[in-house]
Parts: C-alpha cells; structure tokens; sequence
C-alpha cells in the first residue's frame, strides 16, 4: 500500500511540476506575444508610406479637401509609397491643390488634387526638374 501511496504522491508533484512549467511557458509565450504584436504596430507606423514633411499649412484652412482626402484620392490615381507632400497655390482647377509625389518601384509621379475639389488635376511622371 506504501507503494501505491508512494506512487500517487510522485505522479501528484510530477503534474505540479509540469503546471508550474506550463504556465511559466505560458508567460513567455504572452511576453513574446506582446513583443511582437509593438513590433508589428511600430512596423505598420514606419511603413505607411506618408511623407514625412508636409509644406503648405499655412493654406489648409482655405481647402475643402483634407489631406488625408486628398492623400487618398492621389494614391487611388497612382498606387506607391507618397515621398512629397505639399499644398500650394497654382494654375489649373481651383488655384489651390495638393501635390504629391509618389514612388512605385523606382518611378515616381507627380499626380495633383484640387484642394477645392478633391479632382485629380495631374498624374505624369515626375521630370528631370522636379518642383
């Protein structure tokens, strides 16, 4: 009967044992979870392709058109990465558009939103003398 005894009492510290390992597992694993899950938000952050500068502000409160809007509808007309962003007076449309400068592989286009109206006024390859 000790045997028996003996024997329920190692297997009972054995399954102890193994729940102490699991769970401390289990921590390691949320840790890891945890880590990668920042990574990945810091990641997606870093790589959404706005630029980073913005010239123009000061002509924002004159715009219909926000710059996520108009961010939007550039990168409808040429899908890449926005490298260049800015909001100036010019001729054509309203007076008053956004142009971006966006690069998929290693061409970039100069594509043009009305800040009025949100059309695209220009989406042409970038020249030799970019703006």
């Amino acid at each position: 009967m000790k045997d028996a005894t003996a024997a329920a009492g190692e297997v009972c510290c054995r399954h102890r044992l193994v729940q102490r390992i699991n769970q401390r597992n289990d921590t390691k694993l949320k840790r890891i979870g945890a880590r990668l899950l920042l990574q990945s938000a810091v990641l997606a952050v870093l790589m959404t392709g706005t630029a980073s500068a913005f010239i123009g502000e000061k002509l924002l409160p004159q715009a219909n058109v926000t710059l996520p809007q108009a961010r939007k509808v550039a990168l409808n007309a040429y899908p890449g990465k926005i490298v260049s962003e800015e909001l100036e007076q010019e001729s054509g449309g309203s007076g008053l558009r956004y142009s971006f400068v966006i690069q998929h592989k290693k061409v970039k286009h100069e594509v043009g939103v009305d800040a009025k109206t949100g059309a695209v006024l220009e989406n042409a390859v970038e020249g030799k003398n970019p703006d």
